[in-house]
């Protein structure tokens, strides 16, 4: 026998009784309305709602009576079927008596009200039904799953709890945990902890924990053979689930190489499949841009090639994934002007070398629309850390942590630094720290909604901002 989480358990009983609870009560409203667009003429509608209400009320009392909230797992045919459309008729017939003398004259329909007992009835059977489904499917999961004690302490052990706990069809149950932290710590989770290594050992044997999983720190190597020695004489699996937290940049996810194990701890944080769909996702929304905005892109070109001498895009090189340098593309903003070679002067506000046009179109970030051409060239991605002048590169990356780390994907137009507020001039080592903080966390947590998320905030509230000059 394993071992429950009894405390889950009883939590999910619940809110599994309150939630077919409210079902029922719509399911007996819907019944009610849905009968009602068959009626003719002669409807009593404040008469009606009333007796709705003392219908919903009697099954409130009644349903629970009956045990239709209770768990059977034999004689499905009764109690999915026969139980309900009893407590179902009696609850109704009790309301109808009830309306019939409290509401004189009021005589409802008897069409109205046979329809609304067939379909509330056959709704609640239903009902009945997907939940014995579910009720099944719970128990034949909680026969294969294993029930697992974690010895560690801090964010690696209750990320690790919280991963367990998250995980759909999980075949692991965490039934208890060792915290190895110091005394003043709160054990993470809901399930029993302990601090005494024979207490712990003796909850592990009682209740037939099969694993151990050891959530500790390479460093804990002493730790690590004392609970080793201390089940030595258990038939258990002991799992060594290291704490690279402080080693690893990104989380320090384990891969395959070619049959070897291997904690990354510094690599890139996206896997080769989320590379290429980010890559797919790129191109094809890149496309679509381009070719919705050709009409705006033409006039701003022409408006660029009117406002002062010189090409209306404006090439500079960066460096994208990897390190590869290629030339990026904007608009010009500024005049034609001589700069010091192996120097790039960052804009400033009211700076003078910005035209009139310039200036509107570097406050509405419109200047960087001609880089959905980079985009379709596959040198950039639509969102990603925003790329520098390969000069500040060469400033930054030696004063500020994790800057290279930046380029382990391809820069994007936007990002989540951009729409969080670091846009703009970097005049303070401080703002390109927090540009970097931003960019790091994107990577650390990248997903396909979260890249809509900042598709959707650059677009709604990012094209305009104060720092942006």
């Amino acid at each position: 026998m394993r071992l429950p989480c009894q405390a889950c358990e009883g939590t999910s009983r619940r809110r599994g009784n309150l939630s077919s609870r409210l079902l029922d009560i719509a399911v007996i409203a819907f019944g009610a309305s849905f009968a009602s667009r068959f009626e003719a003429s002669g409807s009593q509608p404040g008469y009606d709602s009333a007796l709705v209400a003392f219908a919903l009320l009697g099954s409130v009392f009644l349903f629970p009576a009956f045990g239709l909230y209770r768990v059977a797992h034999r004689h499905s045919f009764w109690h999915c079927v026969c139980v309900p459309t009893l407590a179902w008729i009696i609850a109704l017939a009790a309301a109808l008596l009830f309306a019939i003398a409290s509401l004189e004259p009021y005589r409802p329909s008897g069409d109205w009200v046979a329809r609304w007992a067939l379909f509330s009835g056959l709704g609640l059977v239903v009902c009945r039904f997907v939940e014995r489904a579910r009720s099944v499917r719970r128990v034949e999961r909680a026969a294969r799953t294993r029930a697992v004690a974690i010895v560690g302490s801090g964010a690696h052990c209750r990320h690790l709890l919280r991963k367990v706990e998250a995980a759909k069809d999980s075949t692991y149950l965490v039934a208890t945990i060792f915290d190895t932290g110091p005394a003043t710590g709160v054990a993470p989770g809901i399930v029993p902890a302990f601090r005494d290594r024979e207490g712990f050992a003796g909850f592990v044997r009682r209740h037939h924990v099969e694993e151990i999983w050891l959530a500790l720190p390479v460093s804990e190597e002493k730790t690590i053979l004392d609970f080793i020695e201390l089940f030595r004489n258990d038939l258990l699996n002991i799992r060594f689930i290291p704490d690279v937290s402080g080693l690893a940049l990104f989380e320090g996810e384990v891969i395959d190489l070619d049959g070897t194990s291997a904690i990354n701890l510094v690599g890139s944080p996206l896997s080769s499949d989320a590379l290429v769909a980010k890559d797919i996702f790129d191109r094809v929304f890149a496309l679509a841009a381009v070719t919705v905005l050709m009409p705006l892109l033409l006039i701003i070109a022409i408006a660029v090639k009117l406002s002062s001498p010189g090409p209306a895009l404006f090439t500079q090189r960066r460096k994208g994934a990897n390190g590869k340098v290629f030339n990026i593309y904007k608009f010009r903003s500024m005049r034609l002007h001589a700069a010091a070679r192996g120097v790039v002067e960052q804009a400033t506000r009211n700076d003078p070398r910005i035209t009139r046009v310039g200036a509107f179109l570097r406050r509405t970030s419109l200047d960087e629309l001609p880089q959905f051409f980079n985009v379709l060239r596959g040198e950039m991605s639509v969102v990603g850390p925003r790329p520098h002048a390969i000069e500040h590169d060469a400033l930054y990356q030696n004063i500020v942590d994790g800057y290279i780390h930046r380029y382990r994907i391809k820069p994007g137009i936007t990002g989540w630094a951009q729409v969080n507020g670091f846009r703009g001039e970097t005049d303070r080592i401080e703002k390109m720290r927090g540009r970097v903080e931003h960019d790091l966390y994107y990577l650390s947590n990248w997903s396909f909604w979260l890249d809509m998320r900042i598709v959707f905030a650059t677009v709604f509230k990012g094209l305009v901002h104060r720092n942006a000059y």
